[in-house]
């Protein structure tokens, strides 16, 4: 199956999502994951030259990027920005319209700052709710998120609550926030991961699970519920489980996916495991996308020493589900 090139995103222009770019180039150019980065060029001439690589070649179609994708990074040309913010934004919007037009199959973004980000008034809380935002309009198959899960280690965790503060987190826990959390990545893993009956399995929020109510009420007033509407919708899942004792090896053979109901419940394991491959999968978007799962490093770009395994890991995942996609279509 030939699938049109990943569209990847540069990410902040002073971070090393422009060395990561040729690094995953080099080591994905005789594959079959085809990607073309949407980018001003200036960035990814300098880490070419940093990383002494070819230089990065300017293409206008999907066809002509994997014409030269064995010997060059193809690259769709942006026009340069006043800011890295704006340059990274701009990526972003360029890479979803051309997975909307069908050029691209799906969208793989860099790093961004979001305090950058913010710094231009920018009103979402990060790359998976502007993504959101921009496919708002498009016909969806499935529950919609987005949902945020990593993946890595042998371990997929999906988030029910993503970018709030732990405590806003915990009060705004909900027993409707939990089942559809699940029936999207339940719908997801069988239309993008290609499992036909996908199990899961809830963590529960306090030490061992509440200790039926004596360390916490919330498994017995939020997730309980969730869980009986679930089984009764024929959803495979068990829990509530102790977050403490879910995630070593034996447990984790026992689910294709764990949801979890904070950012770093659902973080600490998978970067534990796999810190340096770790993907980042938006879930329930009419389009495909994920990320690395790490931040801009400004302290080490334009050194030359950023490591690409997440990059590398987030593309093969793309191209892995855009073929799980296509099949299911």
């Amino acid at each position: 199956m030939i699938c049109a090139p990943l569209a990847l995103t540069l990410g902040d222009p002073a971070g090393v999502g422009p060395e990561l770019c040729l690094k995953a180039w080099r080591a994905l150019r005789d594959e079959d994951a085809c990607f073309v980065v949407y980018s001003d060029p200036a960035p990814l001439l300098a880490a070419a030259q940093l990383l002494d690589l070819p230089r990065p070649e300017l293409v206008k179609d999907a066809d002509e990027a994997r014409r030269v994708f064995s010997n060059f990074l193809p690259v769709i040309a942006l026009e340069a920005c006043e800011t890295e913010a704006e340059a990274a934004v701009r990526s972003i919007e360029a890479a979803v319209k051309a997975v909307r037009a069908g050029e691209a199959s799906a969208v793989v973004t860099n790093p961004v700052s979001k305090a950058r980000l913010y710094d231009t008034g920018f009103k979402f809380p990060g790359h998976t709710e502007f993504l959101a935002h921009l496919t708002e309009d498009l016909p969806m198959h499935g529950a919609r998120g987005p949902v945020m899960m990593l993946s890595g280690g042998g371990l997929r965790t999906a988030l029910v609550s993503i970018h709030i503060p732990i405590l806003t987190a915990i009060q705004s826990l909900t027993s409707d926030a939990v089942v559809h959390t699940t029936h999207v990545v339940r719908d997801a893993l069988k239309r993008d991961f290609a499992l036909a009956e996908p199990r899961l399995a809830l963590a529960g929020l306090n030490p061992h699970a509440g200790e039926d109510g004596a360390l916490g009420h919330e498994e017995i007033d939020i997730l309980a519920p969730a869980l009986d509407q679930l089984r009764a919708e024929g959803v495979d899942i068990v829990g509530p489980l102790p977050p403490d004792t879910m995630f070593h090896e034996e447990a984790r053979a026992q689910y294709d996916a764990a949801i979890c109901l904070y950012h770093d419940q659902g973080l600490i394991p998978v970067k534990t495991l796999d810190f340096h491959g770790g993907v980042n999968i938006t879930l329930g978007l009419p389009i495909i996308r994920t990320s690395p799962d790490h931040g801009t490093a400004f302290d080490i770009a334009g050194k030359g020493i950023a490591r690409p395994d997440s990059l590398i890991a987030a593309l093969r995942q793309a191209d892995q589900m855009t073929r799980n996609r296509e099949a299911a279509s």
